[in-house]
């Protein structure tokens, strides 16, 4: 038990809490290195030191720790410039916290850690694909098949399946007949069910939220049954739809850490929206307004009276309740519009709720979400 504690308190417990050896020394200079770095003269500026400090802790401790630590030693010590050497790059540990600061950073990195750096970004993305990608098609097929399920199908569109097991109950022994009292239809075949708008604010406070969305935006793109449209903001609005189908190429497209105009990306909506009754809108925002905020909340509401389905996601990422405008998100909900943050496990099941048309302060509830009211 002493040992824990003097690795969590540091070298100045070391009187009373005894020294380390071995193992836990070199445990304990690499987290000096870091969180001491003040009496400890750090990691130092030089290649060399960093280097072997990120071995250490990659040898030391697991993953999930280090990618604690890169973070860290990135904001603590001002070791951005780390990222400009490929060799350096290469050896992080990437994480989604990593592709965002390489993301702000793109325009100044250095010609020759380019590639590197879209590498790292693309290993990434290929893991969160291969967690999210299914899950997320799987569920939004499945509500858009039970959204347009009809009771009054043609013959080409009845379900078979389902209207037999609907009408068991009708089954004659003695004819060997079944009665198809109530036929179950799978709808109109036919593209372009629904319409899904991501509008997602590219400050740099959302810099995970947007990593996450291009996940998300392309795998909706991949369901012929929606139109799919990304579209990111600042203070200035971009549609970067034509990527979506390389979210490494959409999210080089970001430019993240610029300002916020809610107002101007709704305006956006509203003159390039096409469908409203058959559009679901999702705002990824945290409602910090640089723009004209009563004319925001106008053109808000102007689209949920057309017909839009509209949610605002605060945060879309793993971290814990996010800093947000209260007031905002206090208006938007009284406008119909649910306001909460949602991490990206959540996030396919949210698509289908909304596909469906349910509630969403209610699935909200279901989920331990706290929707502001």
């Amino acid at each position: 038990m002493s040992r824990r504690w003097r690795l969590v308190l540091g070298q100045s417990t070391e009187e009373d809490l005894g020294p380390l050896s071995g193992r836990d020394a070199q445990m304990d200079r690499a987290l000096q290195a870091l969180y001491e770095s003040d009496r400890a003269g750090g990691l130092g500026s030089s290649s060399p030191h960093v280097s072997r400090w990120l071995g250490d802790i990659r040898q030391f401790f697991p993953a999930s720790t280090v990618r604690v630590m890169q973070a860290d030693a990135l904001e603590r010590l001002e070791l951005k410039q780390m990222l400009f050497e490929p060799e350096m790059l290469a050896s992080l540990e990437p994480d989604v916290h990593l592709v965002a600061t390489l993301l702000a950073l793109k325009n100044v990195i250095p010609a020759r850690t380019k590639e590197t750096a879209r590498m790292v970004v693309r290993k990434v993305v290929d893991e969160l694909e291969k967690r999210l990608r299914d899950r997320t098609v799987s569920a939004v097929r499945g509500s858009l098949s039970r959204a347009t399920r009809t009771r009054r199908p043609r013959a080409s569109e009845i379900d078979w399946d389902r209207t037999i097991k609907k009408n068991l109950h009708t089954w004659r022994p003695e004819t060997k007949r079944l009665i198809a009292e109530t036929l179950v239809g799978h709808g109109h075949k036919r593209h372009g069910l629904r319409d899904i708008v991501l509008l997602v604010d590219q400050s740099g406070s959302m810099a995970s939220s947007v990593v996450y969305s291009s996940i998300f935006g392309a795998a909706l793109a991949s369901v012929p049954a929606l139109r799919t449209r990304m579209v990111v903001f600042d203070t200035s609005v971009v549609d970067l739809s034509e990527n979506l189908a390389d979210p490494v190429d959409l999210l080089f497209g970001t430019q993240l850490g610029g300002g916020t105009d809610i107002d101007r990306a709704l305006a956006w909506c509203t003159k390039n929206i096409e469908r409203p009754a058959q559009t679901i809108l999702v705002l990824i925002s945290d409602l910090f307004e640089g723009g004209d905020n009563n004319r925001m909340l106008s053109r808000a509401a102007e689209l949920v009276g057309q017909g839009v389905t509209m949610v605002a996601l605060l945060a879309l990422a793993d971290q814990g309740a996010p800093s947000f405008d209260e007031k905002n998100a206090s208006k938007l909900a009284a406008l119909g519009i649910p306001s909460f943050a949602c991490t990206p496990d959540l996030f396919p099941e949210l698509m289908a709720a909304a596909i469906e048309k349910r509630d969403m302060n209610a699935w909200a509830a279901s989920h331990g979400i706290n929707a502001t009211r």
